[in-house]
């Protein structure tokens, strides 16, 4: 497996897509030259877009966050969440009802963005599910995980109504050896109880590249997959949707994807990136 130097990569297209978490920070803040590297690539006049699986904030509140961690280049227009791709899909699809979700009262925003009302998970009335629409899995806080998901399974046992997940991630890195459950793996999880499927946002689906290559078309009329560099750290979102909708692929070893297990990791997954780097910083 060759590393190759980010900057060495990334002089190739004039399209960045960058994952957020592991790829531009971490649990301990921005990863070490991250802030550096995207300040001269957009100085450069590369045009850089950020895809997160995360429905926990609305892109703004994102863009603050980013700010927080010296990110001030990274404005609204340029994160592309999971959870406008699932505000899309209910504004389009669900017509009547409330909306019952798992996550925390911020991420709720996205539902409430498409004109509908947003109801937690324990608040339902499991005696009235007439009023729910559809069941949307959006973050992996904000509700009990013991008994809410209980709940969550009762309710889709009796009510066949849309469910639609917005982060697709398994897991997250919570420090340096130790990861956590996403959100991803409780709709698995309740996907494989009731044995039915649900609707899916974020990476690896196309719906975030489509978004994110018609928001860089506002600047860039020409722009086409073959001018994109994927920057991801995990091979089963950020690579796989890469190249599954037609871009070059960069992984980057600061995040999911250990140095010491990612050759292992590429060859047993079958998913392999067009280049490997370090970091966005090396």
């Amino acid at each position: 497996m060759k590393i190759i130097p980010f900057d060495e990569v990334a002089a190739k297209f004039p399209v960045i897509f960058f994952d957020s978490y592991g790829v531009l920070r971490n649990h301990r803040g921005p990863i070490p030259n991250a802030i550096q590297t995207v300040e001269r690539l957009m100085e450069a006049g590369k045009h850089v877009r950020v895809l997160t699986n995360n429905a926990a904030r609305s892109p703004q509140a994102a863009a603050d966050r980013m700010a927080e961690y010296g990110l001030h280049c990274i404005g609204e227009d340029k994160i592309i969440t999971s959870g406008a791709t699932t505000r899309h899909f209910l504004e389009q699809k669900v017509k009547r009802g409330k909306v019952a979700y798992l996550g925390t009262a911020a991420s709720a925003e996205y539902i409430i963005g498409a004109g509908l009302e947003a109801i937690p998970i324990s608040a339902v009335d499991i005696m009235r599910l007439d009023e729910i629409g559809a069941v949307a899995f959006l973050d992996d806080e904000g509700y009990d995980m013991n008994v809410d998901i209980n709940l969550l399974i009762n309710i889709l046992r009796k009510c066949q109504v849309p469910v639609v997940v917005a982060n697709t991630d398994l897991l997250y890195p919570t420090t340096a050896n130790d990861v956590a459950l996403a959100t991803g793996s409780i709709a698995r999880l309740a996907e494989y109880v009731l044995g039915r499927k649900f609707v899916k946002f974020g990476k690896p689906a196309s719906q975030m590249f489509q978004m994110a290559l018609d928001s860089v078309a506002q600047e860039f009329p020409s722009v086409c997959p073959r001018d994109i560099l994927m920057v991801g750290d995990t091979l089963h979102t950020d690579i796989l949707g890469g190249n599954t909708y037609g871009v070059s692929t960069a992984l980057v070893l600061s995040g999911n994807t250990r140095p010491e297990s990612a050759e292992t990791e590429i060859n047993a997954s079958g998913i392999i990136p067009d280049f490997v780097c370090k970091s966005i910083g090396e």
